[in-house]
This record gives C-alpha cells, sequence and structure tokens, in this order.
C-alpha cells in the first residue's frame, strides 16, 4: 500500500510517499480502508520533532512512528479475531492518537475503540475534518468553558478547525461571537457567522478594552496575564493547544490568578472522540458545516503540513485517498 512516510526529523524532505506493507488487524483492532484524513498540529510537531518535550512521546532521536495521520474517515475491510462493534463495510470515522497515529495511508490497522460509525448523510472527508477538532471545540467550550445563554465569547485562531466548529457551538447558546486570525481567513469566519472578526496583525484584542465571558484559544502563544483585562468578572479562559511553555506557565499561575483577579484559566485534556455522537446529531440537522480546507492528494502531504504549520489554511486541511 502506499503511505507517507517519516524516518528522520525535519522538514517536508523528510516524509516520502513509499509503498510499505498493509497491516494485518490484531485481536480488538480493525483494518480501515482509509477514504480521507486530516492535518493536525501533532503531525506539524511529528515531523519537525518540536517542540523538543514531544520527543518524550514521539522518539528522542528519530519518530517511534513513522506514518503521521490521527484523523480519518474510511470503510472497515476486515476484523481482528476479538473484534465486534463494526461489521465488514461499515463506515467509520475518529481520531485514533489515542491508540496509534498512520492515517496518511491506504490502510490502517486501529482499535475499533477509536472509531465510530459515520452518518450515510456526512461525506467522507467532512467525516475526517470533524473528530479532533469539534471534540476540542465541544470540550473547551462546554465542557470546561460552561458556556451559558448570550454570553460574550473570543475564540483565538479562530479561522482553524476548533475555531469554526467552536463558532458553530457558541451559537447554539445564543452567543455573540468574536474571532480572531488574519489574512484569507477573516472573510471565511464572517461569512459563516462571526459576529466580529479581529485581524491580530492590525489589533491586539488584549488592548482593545472589550471584555469577555469566555476565551477559547487555540494559539496560547503569550503571558496568562495578558488575557486578564479582557475577561470580565469571572469570566473564563480556556485553552486547547499552542505554546507548551505558555501553557504550562498558565497551569503554574492559574491559581494565584483564580484567587487575586477572580477569573478562571483551564486547560483541555482532550477526550478523543467522546462527543461524536453529539456532533453526528448536530451534523443532521444542519447545525454545524465543516469548513474545508481542500481535499488534497496523499503525495501533497509534506508541503500541505508545512502550509499548515504556517497557519496558511482555512478550516481543515483534508487529505483524500479516493482515485
Amino acid at each position: 500500500m502506499k503511505a507517507i512516510v517519516l524516518t528522520r526529523y525535519g522538514g517536508p524532505d523528510a516524509l516520502q510517499l513509499k509503498e510499505v506493507d498493509k497491516p494485518i488487524p490484531s485481536e480488538n483492532e480493525v483494518l480501515i480502508k482509509i477514504h480521507a484524513a486530516a492535518i493536525n498540529d501533532y503531525d506539524w510537531s511529528l515531523m519537525r520533532g518540536k517542540p523538543y518535550l514531544y520527543r518524550l512521546m514521539f522518539g528522542i532521536t528519530k519518530p517511534k512512528k513513522n506514518i503521521p495521520g490521527m484523523e480519518l474517515s474510511g470503510t472497515i475491510e476486515a476484523l481482528g479475531e476479538n473484534a465486534t462493534k463494526f461489521e465488514e463495510g461499515d463506515a467509520v470515522y475518529g481520531d485514533i492518537s489515542g491508540y496509534g497515529f498512520g492515517a496518511f495511508a491506504e490502510y490502517v490497522c486501529i482499535n475499533e475503540q477509536a472509531l465510530v460509525h459515520k452518518p450515510p448523510q456526512m461525506s467522507f472527508e467532512e467525516a475526517a475534518s470533524i473528530p479532533h477538532a469539534a471534540m476540542l471545540a465541544v470540550q473547551g467550550l462546554v465542557d470546561v468553558g460552561g458556556i451559558q445563554k448570550n454570553q460574550k465569547v473570543l475564540i483565538n485562531g479562530a479561522g482553524g478547525g476548533v475555531g469554526t466548529f467552536g463558532l458553530y457551538i457558541a451559537k447554539l447558546y445564543s452567543a455573540e461571537v468574536t474571532g480572531v486570525d488574519t489574512g484569507d481567513k477573516l472573510r471565511m469566519m464572517t461569512s459563516i457567522g462571526f459576529d466580529h472578526v479581529i485581524d491580530y496583525k492590525k489589533k491586539d484584542f488584549t488592548k482593545n478594552g472589550q471584555c469577555y465571558d469566555l476565551i477559547l484559544d487555540t494559539k496560547t502563544n503569550r503571558s496568562p496575564f495578558d488575557y486578564i483585562c479582557s475577561l470580565s468578572t469571572h469570566g473564563k479562559y480556556v485553552t486547547v493547544g499552542g505554546y507548551l511553555n505558555r501553557i504550562l506557565q498558565m497551569v503554574l499561575l492559574k491559581p494565584w490568578i483564580s484567587k487575586i483577579y477572580k477569573k478562571s484559566m483551564a486547560v483541555v485534556g482532550l477526550k478523543p472522540n467522546k462527543d461524536l455522537d453529539y456532533i453526528n446529531k448536530l451534523y443532521k440537522s444542519g447545525k454545524i458545516k465543516p469548513v474545508i480546507d481542500g481535499p488534497y492528494k496523499l503525495s501533497e502531504t509534506p508541503e500541505l503540513i508545512q502550509y499548515f504549520g504556517e497557519g496558511k489554511h482555512t478550516g481543515k486541511v483534508i487529505l483524500t485517498l479516493e482515485t
């Protein structure tokens, strides 16, 4: 089978399209014929081996996992001996990172618990765009953020996958939503329903005098104290990712910030696929619509990971393995 293989850390040239052996499912695994996959921060970090702290997980000197990719949709082709959740031919999708990687290939074997059934109305490209980003949005805004009706919400890094799903979730609560990003993303953000958009290259939302009840941050690239003035009384800041040093700084300082400023800060510990049934219902009722950049060919993956890492994408970057 064809797969994108990473044998060393580096830039796009560290990834190559190669022929590798087709995997065979073990006891609780299923073999999936992959139809579509999505690019994520993990793929950007895995390719570069940065931040260096991630190498404790990925491999110190070279990657332990040679085929990146954590979000996919596809069809069950074979079942392991003890796999009972699906039948051959079922259309499925999910975030497989809890059990491994390997979505940038024609086939992958993964534990059946990493997958759910794909609704018939949902395309394979749409399905691949949903699991990771939508779960971060739901768990960030609802589970951790405790979003309430008619709140003022700001999403930093709003033009990517988490931000676009975050808008749809926030609008279920009649929130007034401000999105922060730049470039072509701003036009898209306005078109899908953000009430306000801020170009971070032109304006600093932490210094514009506006206060928000809830901030969802996908970037986390500045001091926690920068956000305090942008939070309303008893407001809450929630991060779903970004610079590790800033996230660690926030974790250390949040007890003091809560005590002194009466404002909350929290980090989302993602529970993969936890709320996909909820997202499926929203999709079927037309309350969410994935924003897709692509789809592109599997062979374009190396350059697309660089494109993603540079923040040039809009919504979710999707690869298709359909011929």
